[in-house]
């Protein structure tokens, strides 16, 4: 049974979270994918992963996502970006941060360096998707799907056996989040791990995520067969891997 906490950010918005304290370690935090939760493989292999070597622990699903409140449609990478902020803030304070980013949530991890560029320590991506809102969204949308978001300000988008209700809003907001034109300087361990059979996000952004840093060692490793969510026990075994080489 996982115990999960929630914060209360207003009256009505709360915040679920998985935490584990650990005084004066390092924190993991993993941030997770667009219009995914905490239920999946990697958030709990991850907080198993801190408990079992004594690390400190935090994940959280943004608003709009899993058993947050808010509706999924009225959220962005800006609103995003600023409730992981106020959860780091709360749970990990002042200890350093290792960033674990699954697909959008490595453009969250990436917009963190802005609030705590000195407690970060390392960053691992998985299937690292920054920018996809125009980069695999907008920019793929037909005439007729641009006139119709612009038109209602919403469009149902069909991926595989899912559909996305894409908002307007949603695409102009992450175009204030551009982070492709950024440089980090830090000096840390940088990881993207990225399935070569990846069907939602090309390998070609990890490899633009390793661009934005100047002075961390870099990796990019890419797994044969690897899909999109690299959930499969031998997958999460190569993420804990690295994820203790980054830490080392």
């Amino acid at each position: 049974m996982t115990n999960f906490n929630y914060l209360k950010l207003t009256r009505s918005k709360r915040i679920r979270y998985l935490k584990h304290t650990q005084k004066n370690r390092d924190y993991i935090v993993f941030l997770h994918g667009f219009m995914s939760d905490l239920e999946g493989k990697k958030p709990k292999t991850f907080l198993n992963f801190a408990k079992k070597k004594k690390f400190g622990f935090l994940s959280l699903e943004y608003s709009g996502h899993g058993k947050s409140s808010g509706k999924f449609i009225n959220g962005n990478i800006s609103k995003w970006t600023n409730e992981t902020k106020l959860l780091i803030r709360k749970i990990v304070k002042k200890n350093n941060i290792i960033l674990v980013g699954s697909s959008m949530g490595a453009w969250i991890s990436l917009n963190q360096f802005k609030f705590f560029k000195k407690q970060i320590k390392g960053f691992l991506g998985i299937g690292s998707a920054p920018e996809f809102l125009d980069g695999l969204m907008w920019n793929k949308f037909s005439l007729k799907q641009k006139k119709e978001i612009k038109k209602n300000g919403i469009i149902q988008l069909k991926h595989g056996d899912y559909e996305y209700p894409i908002t307007h809003q949603l695409i102009k907001d992450g175009r204030k989040n551009k982070i492709f034109n950024k440089k980090i300087y830090n000096d840390l361990n940088v990881t993207m791990v990225h399935g070569n059979k990846d069907n939602s996000v090309p390998v070609i952004y990890s490899k633009k995520v390793l661009k934005i840093f100047k002075n961390a060692k870099k990796k990019l490793i890419v797994v044969k067969n690897g899909d999109h969510s690299l959930s499969s026990p031998k997958w999460l075994n190569l993420l804990k891997k690295e994820l203790m080489l980054i830490i080392n």
